[in-house]
């Protein structure tokens, strides 16, 4: 799928292979293989990135007192698994007063894994985007202390924000993507959708094929910051979520199928 397929006209095309640029799920009952069964489609999961923590010894160069914070930014899993990584190499204890602010209530209740979960301490925007936990944010701004976990190629909004509002805070790098090598997979299958989860998946397409043609080809992508990474690299956008009757790319995938199955 080096150049996207033939062009054809979009309108009606039924969809036969989707390509999810995140690992298979380890489990059966994954919502993925309901739909595969349900629309009789051909459903493939290869990783476009790979996320590589970083040591807490090269933490420490940052010069950042984990405890000195009285709020955490969460945008992603991945900085959720981190920062508690590097709390636990370096045997931090976070307080149980710490606020966390998530961009989403699926980030937000993924803080279970490592907290005992609180409504008064663990808040998130309500619509999942950028500008929806920001609005939670500015009503704590002036009594908090923030501190962002986030990769080394993060998009830099909120931390704009946190600089234009004059909040006390600090970006803590703590992790690192790496495109991984699918041009194999590209080139094995004529996919007529590919789904993003990260600006970094959308960044490892054209970093494995340069010359990437969308023409034909469907391009979803969940969270604003991979829809905006998907329009700012001139590809067309199909399927967004997470959107108001479609929480998670799952149920997104269903409802845009079922439509086509419509026509």
């Amino acid at each position: 799928m080096i150049k996207g397929g033939p062009k054809k006209d979009l309108q009606g095309k039924q969809i036969q292979s989707i390509l999810i640029s995140q690992p298979k799920p380890e489990t059966e009952k994954s919502p993925y293989f309901d739909l595969a069964k349900k629309f009789n489609i051909k459903l493939d999961f290869y990783p476009f990135i790979r996320v590589e923590g970083l040591p807490a010894k090269e933490f420490r160069k940052q010069k950042i007192d984990i405890l000195a914070f009285t709020a955490v930014i969460f945008t992603s899993r991945n900085a959720v698994d981190h920062f508690f990584r590097i709390c636990e190499e370096m045997k931090v204890k976070v307080s149980q007063d710490c606020k966390y602010f998530c961009i989403t209530e699926a980030v937000a209740l993924y803080l279970q894994k490592f907290i005992l979960y609180r409504k008064r301490k663990v808040f998130y925007g309500a619509d999942g985007s950028t500008k929806g936990v920001l609005e939670v944010m500015n009503k704590h701004r002036d009594n908090e202390k923030f501190l962002f976990p986030s990769s080394d190629s993060q998009k830099k909004d909120i931390e704009e924000w946190l600089k234009t509002n004059k909040c006390e805070y600090a970006t803590a790098t703590l992790y690192k993507t790496v495109s991984n090598d699918v041009k194999e997979i590209l080139g094995k299958t004529n996919y007529d959708m590919i789904v993003f989860f990260s600006p970094s998946g959308v960044k490892s397409l054209f970093e494995n094929v340069p010359s990437f043609e969308q023409n034909g080809t469907r391009i979803g992508a969940f969270g604003p910051t991979t829809s905006a990474a998907v329009e700012e690299a001139g590809l067309r956008l199909d399927v967004k979520a997470p959107a108001p009757q479609a929480p998670s790319m799952a149920a997104a995938l269903d409802q845009y199928l079922a439509g086509l199955n419509k026509k």
